[in-house]
């Protein structure tokens, strides 16, 4: 008889674990709180416009392509990945930009331009950040850390890679111009981390971008979801939406099934958590049967920022603007707005944004002739008691007249929908504690072993996936979170 698993959530960690253990022979049945699949990457479909709620930026592309063929089937029948070129087009605060792809010597050449000496540097910086994407994403990122020996173990060759540096200060070491600092190092916050704070480890991403290239999936991310919502069904999984978990069953020590918010049960061997790790231990399992994961330990934990998002559409092309399809504007106080924004737990009046215009590739995102931009803000999460049912319509106005002053010409005459989220949505939709957009701040004492682990400490048979475990956050480090979920249930079974 075949084994059950139940997984809890929808995020890219869910679908992924999902269909690797149907691939095995397992039989799954997926639960999902809201009426879509995707969790973060959860589909906005208004008045014509498809936005994309969450990741825009496709980085190791082969990570889908592994779930696909485990299965017998090809990634490309169901969805298509185009290469982005540039990865990113980096705004100063003075308009001025920088484009970035993979193209080693394209990048020199826009390093020219600001400062001809860091060109020598870059070079370096590059090298070495493939010795720590060679031991961060190859050799550990699918490999779980369920013992502290498994951190001793590595201990000295990350000490060696120089882990206690910050990513910031890494790329500091070769490159001289504070803008390009800047560009060779914000990538800790496309998973939750302040460049100031978030170990070097991270300066991963730069060699993993240039390995593979930043794609984008035609039809938004969201089409990969479709994509993997057919795929689990095609493998004979069960899909349930509108069905909210209210309570781990426990048994002994021994996960046992789950409760319902409408008070049904489904009993199962072994449960895989893509729900928030902390909102799970501190909401689905009652604290006398949590030794470890106590109340007390989560709210010590460190968090990752949260997210002020404005998705919008215009009845206006904006294709002779300066804007790529991934932008991000860098205001002019960069340092002091990210230590407002981690360690004060203070809203600003100034920001830095990213912003997506997914239609100078992808018409199809809106109606013809018009335009869909998304755009987002890194904000504190709730623990800077900000008042967001007050604060919101502020923020936006400052936000979007910002856009329309120095980016989007006559943009708020031209909008024709529009749509917010703010830290109250991660807390109360998402269900991330603290209102946090990518769960545990990827910080050294956070990584790795520190990092809540892939198989409970507390209950037996429940495992965890997504953003908050290991590795953290983004797509690379879920799908490989599922890899490390599917190894692990396998082995034991």
């Amino acid at each position: 008889m075949k084994k059950k698993v139940i997984v809890i959530g929808s995020g890219f960690g869910g679908l992924a674990t999902a269909s690797r253990l149907l691939s095995n022979g397992f039989d799954v049945e997926l639960f999902e709180k809201r009426d879509k699949l995707g969790g973060r990457a959860y589909v906005y479909e208004i008045d014509g416009f498809t936005f994309d709620g969450g990741p825009t930026v496709i980085t190791a592309p082969f990570l889908f392509d592994e779930i696909f063929e485990a299965a017998g089937k090809k990634r490309s029948d169901y969805v298509e990945f185009v290469p982005c070129d540039p990865f990113y087009r980096i705004f100063n605060d003075e308009g001025r930009k920088f484009d970035y792809n993979g193209d080693h010597e394209f990048v020199l050449s826009e390093i020219e331009k600001w400062n001809p000496a860091d060109k020598e540097g870059y070079t370096k910086f590059l090298q070495t950040t493939k010795a720590i994407f060679d031991k961060g994403f190859t050799e550990l990122a699918d490999k779980p850390f369920l013992s502290i020996w498994d951190m001793l173990k590595v201990a000295p060759d990350l000490i060696k890679l120089q882990s206690y540096k910050s990513v910031y200060s890494y790329a500091s070491q070769f490159i001289e111009n504070d803008f390009l600092r800047k560009c060779f190092s914000f990538h800790p916050l496309l998973v939750g981390g302040n460049p100031f704070q978030t170990t070097s480890i991270y300066a991963m991403i730069h060699y993993l971008e240039r390995e593979w290239g930043v794609h984008y999936a035609m039809g938004g991310t969201g089409a990969i979801v479709k994509a993997m919502e057919k795929l689990i069904l095609e493998q004979g999984g069960k899909i349930h939406k509108s069905a909210e978990v209210d309570q781990i069953l426990i048994e002994n020590g021994t996960a046992k099934g789950i409760r319902l918010k409408d008070g049904t049960e489904h009993k199962t061997d072994k449960i895989v958590s893509n729900a928030d790790v902390a909102f799970t231990y501190r909401h689905m399992i009652p604290e006398s049967k949590r030794r470890k994961y106590t109340n007390r330990k989560i709210e010590r934990t460190k968090y990752s920022m949260s997210l002020f998002v404005i998705y919008f559409g215009t009845k206006k092309r904006y294709l002779d603007s300066e804007l790529e399809h991934h932008n991000i504007i860098l205001g002019e106080r960069y340092k002091g707005l990210l230590e407002d924004i981690f360690n004060k737990k203070e809203l600003a009046e100034d920001f830095s944004l990213y912003l997506h215009m997914p239609t100078k590739r992808d018409p199809s995102l809106a109606p013809e002739g018009h335009e869909a931009f998304y755009v987002l803000s890194p904000v504190p999460h709730l623990d800077s008691g900000t008042d967001w049912t007050q604060q919101a319509k502020h923020y936006r106005d400052a936000i979007m007249n910002f856009l329309e002053d120095n980016y989007l010409p006559g943009l708020q005459e031209n909008i024709v929908t529009e749509h917010h989220i703010d830290p109250l949505h991660f807390q109360n939709t998402l269900n991330s504690y603290k209102g946090s957009a990518f769960s545990v701040e990827p910080i050294l004492t956070q990584s790795a072993w520190f990092r809540p682990h892939n198989r409970s400490e507390d209950v037996e048979d429940l495992y965890f996936v997504g953003a908050g475990t290991h590795p953290g956050a983004g797509l690379p480090g879920v799908l490989s979170s599922a890899k490390i979920a599917e190894n692990l249930i396998c082995e034991e079974i």
